[in-house]
């Protein structure tokens, strides 16, 4: 193995979780949760500014994490941040491909990407530019609405991505009340777009 990956065998773990998956193409599906530590990008409406610092969280290595996800039922595994492209995901990958796991990817798509992915869920963010080559890669397109201007830039990153790929907006969670609205009538308007929701939040669970 060389030194590279090497460096993948311990991963700072923010949480590890089973739950719903609450947003995007595979909305209300059981999912197993990897929320990796680290992001550069900054959004000043991120929910999860815990993530930020990766050595603020324990590193654990990619046998543990892998063994853990691997107690339940379900093949699905998205892993998260933060921004978890800031780490070589080679090995974790193939560890959970090697058990039949599903693995989802949630990107900003601002460090190349590596790992073996069944499904790449990108959000671009104002706040700090994607690497090009993100967008021929996508699965999903989901677009975090906070405000009106959110709408012309989803319409920019739309044009990028291949025409397979899904386009999702989602209402930011604490502007939701006003741009849902706004929302609807974009997507009534462009119905090759279609509204995710954090429906996780509305069920109150994790």
């Amino acid at each position: 193995m060389n030194s590279t990956l090497q460096k993948s065998q311990w991963l700072p773990v923010m949480e590890q979780f089973y739950s719903i998956q609450g947003e995007g193409f595979f909305q209300g599906s059981a999912a197993v949760f990897i929320r990796l530590g680290g992001c550069d990008v900054g959004c000043v409406w991120c929910d999860v500014k815990d993530s930020w610092d990766a050595d603020a969280h324990k590193r654990y290595s990619v046998e543990e994490i892998v063994s853990s996800a691997n107690k339940f039922p379900s093949e699905l595994v998205i892993i998260t941040g933060g921004e978890p492209l800031m780490h070589d995901l080679r090995l974790i990958t193939a560890q959970l491909k090697s058990l039949g796991k599903k693995i989802n990817l949630e990107t900003s798509g601002t460090h190349p990407l590596t790992g073996e992915w069944d499904w790449i869920c990108f959000s671009p963010k104002k706040f700090k530019a994607p690497l090009p080559e993100i967008y021929n890669l996508a699965n999903e397109l989901k677009v975090i609405v906070f405000n009106q201007s959110d709408f012309e830039f989803a319409i920019k990153n739309a044009r990028m991505v291949l025409p397979s790929c899904k386009l999702y907006l989602q209402p930011e969670w604490s502007n939701a009340e006003k741009m849902t609205p706004l929302i609807i009538d974009f997507v009534k308007h462009n119905p090759n777009w279609e509204i995710s929701l954090q429906i996780h939040k509305y069920m109150n669970i994790e």
